[in-house]
């Protein structure tokens, strides 16, 4: 005789699979996560779930990492109808439409979907991060800040954005501080991984800032230019440092644990670009990380950041309703 396995059991299994994948994949993010009040961390996890396992179908990767004997890079085609495909399931999981195979991918669509329907997750967020990732199928290169910036809001600025209705933001005019904090965090990406992109050959650093630095796109990682890359480095630092400020400035928008998780998650983060900007043109010969210990001292730190900003939600006026927004800086309906 065959159990019968409720719903309820069924999403514990499908959130257990997303769990999984946040504590093997970012454990940067899942220290800050457990911050979070138990349902908010759950789908904190579930969205990590959804983001990880579109970013491995397109990569042909497992947790960011190629496995065995992958291929560095599939194929053009191959990768695009892989990207087709993610867009037509996330969005039936927008629908409700659940795949019922009991692969690790249909749980994580399946928790997907059941997140984003409680929480009202404007789709456009979601379909915007895929668009994000045709840019990196295409190979896409970016001369100025601003086109970079188009690029860091779709991968990383609508990540924050769906998190604002996850952690139950309740100012619309904060959203922008959302979208920068993860912008933030993409920039620091970019800034730690400049050698393992060029490897793969992509190039995220804008063109006219090397080209400003005399660095030739062909030579970048030559032992000549590492103190001009270095420079240029530090010079989308400080443009993430900007951003992360922006961030700062929203947490008193979020409920007090949703704040100090975001506020210990940034700090760490932040932590990772600081330790690159440190080591200088030495950053690109082995990967930058931030020791045990000391991601704990920084999540302390965000939480005090998170603290100081308790005065300001005090006296800060709350709508009653959610979030309405569709929020986006590079379109005339999203500058505020």
């Amino acid at each position: 005789m065959t159990a019968t396995v409720t719903p309820k059991a069924a999403h514990r299994a499908d959130l257990k699979v997303c769990r999984d994948l946040i504590m093997r994949g970012s454990k940067s993010f899942s220290l800050a996560a457990r911050l979070f009040d138990r349902r908010t961390r759950d789908d904190a996890f579930v969205l990590y779930g959804w983001c990880r396992t579109c970013d491995d179908a397109i990569d042909g990767s497992v947790l960011g990492f190629k496995t065995g004997d992958a291929p560095t890079e599939l194929p053009m085609y191959e990768t695009l109808g892989r990207l087709e495909s993610l867009k037509a399931r996330t969005s039936a999981a927008f629908r409700g439409d659940a795949p019922d195979d009991q692969s690790p991918d249909a749980a994580v669509f399946r928790a997907f979907g059941e997140m984003v329907r409680r929480r009202n997750v404007p789709q456009a967020y979601a379909l915007e991060l895929l668009e994000g990732m045709a840019m990196d199928v295409r190979h896409q290169r970016y001369n100025t800040i601003e086109q970079l910036s188009l690029y860091c809001y779709r991968v990383a600025g609508t990540v924050g954005l769906m998190m604002s209705h996850i952690m139950g933001l309740r100012d619309d005019q904060a959203l922008r501080h959302a979208a920068d904090l993860g912008m933030a965090m993409q920039l620091t990406n970019i800034a730690r991984d400049v050698a393992e992109d060029y490897a793969a050959g992509r190039i995220y650093l804008p063109l006219s800032w090397l080209d400003q630095a005399d660095i030739p796109v062909d030579r970048l990682l030559e032992p000549v230019y590492r103190g001009s890359l270095a420079s240029v480095v530090r010079r989308l630092l400080t443009e993430a440092n900007r951003l992360y400020l922006s961030g700062d400035a929203g947490l008193f928008a979020l409920r007090f644990k949703a704040a100090c998780a975001v506020g210990a998650a940034r700090r760490v983060y932040s932590e990772i670009g600081r330790r690159v900007e440190s080591r200088g043109g030495l950053a690109w010969q082995t990967r930058t990380v931030v020791p045990a210990p000391r991601k704990v001292a920084m999540a302390a730190a965000g939480v005090g950041t998170a603290v100081r900003q308790l005065p300001r939600r005090w006296l800060t006026p709350w709508r009653s309703a959610p979030i309405h927004a569709i929020w986006n800086p590079f379109s005339a309906a999203g500058k505020h």
